[in-house]
């Protein structure tokens, strides 16, 4: 039997949203007496939202004194990290053009990405204002958390691919071939990436990220006893399995974001 545990959708640089996921989830533990109960904050930890350095800030203070969490790597912690890092990938660009995120994220930290200055002068700025701390957290960040039968990533898996062989790729990036897949994986998966309505029970899987990232709630969920429960103001909601697939999100515009 999987031990009680606490997944949370994609924070995008929303602190409030997360401290108000994190006080239900105190709460809940309280009511179950649980408070070593782990919880997974399912990656794309920055961009778009106006506090992506408190975001990261918070959850470091957390793990440091002593909180049962663990932070994943989303596609967006990703390209943060190689931006900082100072890889050369043409997608490093894109980060920064609107919507995708990288500009807000490097404004938390004090640096204008404006489009008119050089791409290599906005990222020596960053490269001094960003804390060596957390360059650590971020190249820290894990791939994937399992308990039991239950698996946390970010995007998903490939359908037939044995967990120590999956491809980073796919971890933060794979829709289709997973979203789609019908038969059982061999573990229930929490992910995120891709935005829907609602939290939504697939059966195999389970989508939680409901779009904070484009002004939409930030979700918790609680998996215990095989069952998931979404954690609410007013205590836990039961999200049953319901028809495989879901439907994207209207607040969901972008291919790779």
């Amino acid at each position: 039997m999987t031990r009680r545990l606490y997944a949370i959708g994609d924070i995008h640089g929303q602190r409030a949203k997360l401290e108000e996921v994190h006080d239900r989830i105190t709460a809940d533990k309280d009511a179950c007496g649980d408070p070593a109960a782990p919880v997974v904050h399912l990656g794309d930890l920055v961009d778009r939202g106006p506090d992506s350095r408190g975001v990261i800030e918070r959850l470091i203070a957390g793990i440091e004194g002593g909180e049962p969490w663990h932070a994943l790597r989303g596609n967006h912690d990703q390209m943060f990290q190689l931006f900082l890092e100072g890889d050369d990938d043409p997608m490093m660009e894109s980060w920064l053009r609107p919507g995708m995120g990288g500009q807000e994220t490097l404004a938390s930290y004090g640096v204008i990405a404006a489009a008119d200055r050089p791409l290599a002068v906005i990222r020596a700025e960053a490269r001094d204002a960003v804390p060596a701390a957390h360059r650590e957290f971020l190249a820290a960040l894990a791939p994937w958390h399992r308990e039991g039968d239950v698996l946390c990533v970010h995007a998903g898996i490939r359908p037939g691919v044995a967990l120590e062989e999956q491809s980073e790729e796919d971890l933060y990036w794979i829709r289709e071939e997973f979203l789609s897949a019908r038969s059982p994986h061999p573990w229930l998966v929490l992910h995120g990436h891709t935005p829907v309505e609602r939290v939504t029970h697939c059966g195999n899987r389970v989508a939680i990220d409901t779009g904070a990232g484009f002004g939409g709630p930030l979700s918790a969920v609680v998996v215990e006893d095989g069952a998931v429960w979404l954690l609410t103001r007013r205590g836990r909601q039961s999200v049953a399995p319901g028809p495989r697939g879901g439907g994207f999100s209207r607040l969901w515009p972008f291919r790779r974001s």
